[in-house]
């Protein structure tokens, strides 16, 4: 090998060896918020940068925000850190916020609408870098119906007082034909898509002779077939008591609407006790009749073998049923008419109920 050629290669070596030993830092290491669209991609050993918090952030503390690039191609700490700026929720929507009354930069609220409305305005909204919102809060219109048509043979009865030439979606009427004919159908709408309900047809209708109900009669009523909205009134018998509407109603269906029932009395089925009804205590003996309605309350005396003192337990007449609550023990003929001062209904009356006897009803004497 020549020298000359020998000279150069060493001087190439040496070329590369003093190129690669120096030490760069690349684009420093960023978190949320902080701005890096002015930063370079590779820094020499001593330079500086300044680090900020981008457009829509701040500080979140004090900032050390100056960085340097370090011969190990390394930066010093940085402890800038950026929030999110926060943008309040509008108040009408804040109910709906779980409690939160802000949200922080870059949110996007989504609007919709239930059926039958029509949303008018954005459909979402963002949380710009200055507190504020790109768009305003949109709102629901309730979408609107033509006027409906009556039945060629009637007439509508609109719910609420119209105004103007159309209707709104929830909007309702009533169909009513000329008497004695009925209409197919008598209720009407204004529909979510915008449409109305078909006029009904209107046609002859009758409901078939009304028959009695158990334990009540027909207070007046021809016995014939009954036209649309002919009415017939029921009653109950004697200490019966009538559940339900006492008039039933022909439909435009040629049915009847719902017939009321009569609800029997109800027997206290205890030979020798104390009660409380009619908001007082009262010996079996002298209930006469031993009669109790339907629906009313009757409360047996029960005693608490623990502390020794006696509490009420209500039950109810339910269609000649009166059920007895377990804890009710009826005395013998001795305890009953020879020591009545030691049944439970005349001892003293525990402060609670006991807790082991569910349903009991604490009553004032």
């Amino acid at each position: 090998m020549s020298p000359a050629l020998a000279l150069l290669l060493l001087s190439q070596v040496a070329l590369y060896t003093t190129v690669t030993s120096v030490k760069v830092c690349s684009r420093p290491p960023t978190t949320d918020g902080i701005d890096s669209s002015t930063l370079k991609r590779v820094y020499e050993v001593g330079e500086e940068v300044t680090l900020t918090c981008e457009q829509g952030y701040l500080p979140s503390r004090t900032p050390s925000a100056r960085i340097t690039c370090t011969a190990t191609g390394e930066w010093t700490q940085a402890n800038l850190a950026c929030s999110p700026k926060m943008c309040q929720i509008p108040r009408p929507l804040q109910p709906f916020a779980k409690g939160r009354t802000e949200v922080p930069f870059k949110s996007v609220l989504n609007f919709t609408c239930d059926d039958g409305y029509v949303l008018i305005g954005s459909n979402e909204t963002r949380c710009l870098h200055d507190n504020t919102w790109s768009h305003p809060l949109p709102l629901c219109k309730a979408v609107n119906c033509p006027l409906p048509k009556p039945p060629s043979d009637g007439r509508i009865v609109h719910d609420k007082p119209l105004t103007g030439t159309t209707t709104k979606y929830g909007q309702a009427w009533t169909y009513e034909c000329n008497p004695p004919k009925a209409p197919s159908y008598e209720r009407g709408f204004c529909m979510a898509n915008g449409g109305v309900t078909e006029p009904p047809v209107c046609r002859d209708v009758s409901c078939p002779i009304p028959t009695n109900i158990p334990n009540g009669i027909i207070t007046f009523a021809v016995m014939r077939q009954h036209g649309y909205k002919e009415k017939v009134r029921y009653a109950c018998s004697e200490h019966y008591v009538l559940e339900g509407r006492d008039e039933i109603q022909c439909q435009n269906t040629g049915n009847w609407s719902s017939k009321p029932v009569c609800r029997a009395p109800c027997t206290v089925g205890i030979k020798r006790g104390r009660i409380f009804y009619n908001s007082k205590k009262i010996w079996i003996g002298d209930l006469k009749p031993n009669r109790v309605l339907h629906g009313e309350h009757v409360a047996f005396y029960c005693l608490n073998k623990t502390d020794k003192c006696g509490y009420p337990v209500a039950t109810t007449c339910n269609d000649g049923n009166l059920p007895i609550p377990g804890c009710f023990e009826e005395p013998g003929r001795m305890d009953y008419n020879l020591r009545p001062k030691t049944l439970p209904s005349e001892i003293t009356m525990c402060a609670s109920p006991p807790t082991s006897s569910p349903g009991n009803v604490t009553i004032t004497r």
